[in-house]
C-alpha cells in the first residue's frame, strides 16, 4: 500500500476507499475488481472508483493489490481497453 499512496495527495474519499480495499482483502484475501463498481465501494461515489481516481490510478490500485479482473464493469473495460 505504501507505494500506491507514495507521493500522492489524497481526499478522504479516497483514502476511504482505500481503507474498505484493504478491509476486504484482509477478510477475504481475495477480491474480484468487480466488486469496486458494487456497495460499499459506490456509497462513496456512484461511479466507484472511476469517480474518485483518473483510470490510472485506477489501473495502478486494481494491479498493485493484484485485484482480480475477471468481471469488469462495462465501463473500466472499455478504459482499459484504451
Amino acid at each position: 500500500m505504501t507505494t500506491f499512496l507514495s507521493g500522492k495527495t489524497l481526499s478522504a474519499n479516497q483514502i476511504e476507499l482505500i481503507n474498505l480495499i484493504v478491509n476486504h482483502l484482509t477478510e477475504h484475501g481475495v477480491m474480484d475488481a468487480a466488486l469496486l463498481y458494487e456497495s460499499p465501494f459506490t456509497d462513496l461515489t456512484p461511479q466507484g472508483p472511476d469517480g474518485l481516481f483518473a483510470s490510472s490510478l485506477v489501473d495502478e490500485l486494481i494491479g498493485h493489490w493484484k485485484i482480480t479482473a475477471t468481471a469488469m464493469s462495462p465501463s473500466y473495460q472499455q478504459q482499459s481497453l484504451a
